[in-house]
């Protein structure tokens, strides 16, 4: 694979362009609801309450639906991986019926969303396939079955699929879905505005003050009134709940390529082995389909990235030995310490504020369910499967305090060992064009990237969000926190959050 050929961005990114993003608001504003995030989950939100008569805003940091939600692999499916079995085991078998009905209620609304707007976005039926390739992990693959079909899912164990290599054995759940995310959500964000709600891109929200009303104070300075506010940053930006204790960042690769139409599973897969692989193929007409195949996870600011997109391109070329690749580039997700969803009030105490994060991989099904959810409690309607993701909840994370303890190790040792300089260690001058090294100046760190014309920039090596030292992500050239997955460009600015304030400038 030549990497230099391929497009770095995203194929739903490239298909879907928008246009001249939507000015900030230029002034102070009121609202019923401000939504903070033009994802999935935020947009899912807004379009909801918007329907519910409400005046809405939606503040975006960047450009609608071109953050996570731009680079999924839009799987829509309520089969992930391998979760009912562990919430057998865990919620108990009430906790896994409300997960499978939940996510069902998500992918089923998209559907009637989709009709009722008559969105293009080359929605599919198809069935979505855990699977193993190793005879040991059988056993885990039917407890995974079981559990689901017990849960309520249209699930069975099998020993066949569409893929065309063989596996040792699969759990299959049909009538799940996939399509085009972004048209998707452009979309549902025409017809926001339609509903007569407010739509604000590059407009990124670094305050909130609680109250009745609630206050939002942009960078600019701009402050936006709303009774009812929610967070759908993908990672909240408001620590005050301490929910980045209970969050932990992971990074993924995605590679696409053009395979013929009658060679392409039509189907949805993965597996937990080989640092996951996920498989899925989306319509591009004239006999052929695009694969995307997604995989090799770690945690920001801790790989060599461009050995993972060599290993994922490998392996997709060995499975798929007609696939043509295209595209590559990468995806963001939180996985919560006790593997569900925190969508709900901020924290105790609030009565206005709501967030949604946590999806664990899951975005689509679960930043639509957040939207669902979110919109009904801001109504002051019950929804039976609120308890089960409500970030408030204290017994599942007591309960599953290993990983909650594990996470925490992971972040102090990062905080306290990367913190400490190294007596030897990369001088500026050593820095190869297109690099970056975290290099010691006097008693501290900078951030240095070469770009390609040779010029050294240098930046505060901190973290802005805690203070963790940061990496560089060579591939994707991007400074990345391996505390919280806080991404910086080369020049400081943010990528992607929690951090909101990018990284200070500093002379060499």
């Amino acid at each position: 694979m030549n990497a230099e050929r391929l497009s770095q961005s995203s194929y739903w990114l490239e298909t879907a362009p928008a246009g001249a993003p939507a000015p900030p608001p230029d002034a102070d504003i009121g609202v019923d609801v401000a939504v903070v995030g033009g994802g999935i989950a935020g947009l899912s939100a807004a379009w909801e309450l918007a329907r519910q008569g409400r005046e809405v805003a939606v503040l975006e940091a960047a450009r609608l639906a071109a953050g996570v939600t731009g680079h999924t692999t839009a799987k829509l499916t309520a089969l992930h991986t391998l979760i009912y079995d562990h919430l057998r085991r865990t919620r108990g078998a009430e906790g896994a019926r409300l997960y499978a009905r939940s996510q069902t209620a998500a992918i089923r609304h998209a559907e009637a969303v989709v009709e009722e707007l008559d969105i293009d976005c080359d929605w599919e039926e198809a069935a979505a396939f855990t699977y193993a390739e190793n005879p040991r992990r059988l056993t885990e693959l039917r407890a995974e079955a079981d559990a689901a079909q017990e849960a309520g899912l249209p699930a069975e164990f099998v020993t066949e699929t569409g893929l065309p290599y063989p596996v040792a054995g699969a759990v299959r759940v049909s009538g799940q879905a996939q399509f085009h995310p972004r048209k998707y959500l452009l979309a549902l964000a025409d017809d926001l505005r339609r509903r007569g709600a407010s739509v604000y891109e590059d407009t990124r929200v670094v305050g909130l003050t609680e109250g009745e009303p609630c206050t939002l104070t942009t960078e600019a300075g701009v402050s936006v009134c709303a009774r009812e506010v929610v967070i759908a940053t993908h990672y909240p930006v408001f620590d005050r709940a301490l929910l980045f204790s209970r969050l932990s960042p992971r990074r993924e690769l995605v590679v696409a390529g053009v395979i013929d139409e009658e060679r392409a599973p039509r189907d949805m897969y993965i597996t937990p082995d080989q640092a996951t692989r996920s498989v899925r193929t989306a319509p591009l007409g004239d006999g052929e389909r695009l694969l995307i195949v997604t995989g090799e996870h770690f945690t920001p600011g801790t790989a060599d990235v461009e050995k993972r997109f060599t290993r994922l391109s490998t392996w997709a070329e060995a499975r798929f030995p007609d696939v043509r690749l295209t595209h590559r580039w990468a995806t963001q997700d939180n996985d919560s310490t006790d593997s569900v969803p925190l969508v709900g009030p901020l924290r105790p105490g609030s009565r206005h504020t709501y967030v949604a994060t946590g999806f664990g991989g899951w975005g689509l099904s679960g930043g639509i369910m957040a939207g669902l959810l979110l919109s009904d409690l801001i109504a002051g309607r019950a929804v039976e499967w609120s308890g089960l993701y409500d970030p408030r909840r204290i017994a599942s994370v007591v309960r599953e305090g290993g990983s909650f303890l594990k996470h925490q190790a992971e972040v102090a040792r990062h905080f306290v060992g990367d913190r400490i300089p190294p007596l030897t260690g990369p001088a500026p001058e050593d820095i190869a064009r297109g690099d970056g090294a975290v290099v010691r100046v006097g008693a501290g760190q900078c951030a240095v990237h070469r770009d390609e014309q040779g010029q050294l920039h240098a930046v505060s090596a901190s973290c802005t969000h805690l203070g963790c030292v940061v990496a560089f992500n060579r591939a994707e050239k991007a400074w990345e926190c391996p505390c919280h997955g806080s991404r910086f460009a080369p020049d400081g600015r943010v990528l992607q959050g929690p951090a909101v304030r990018p990284l200070k400038k500093r002379e060499l």
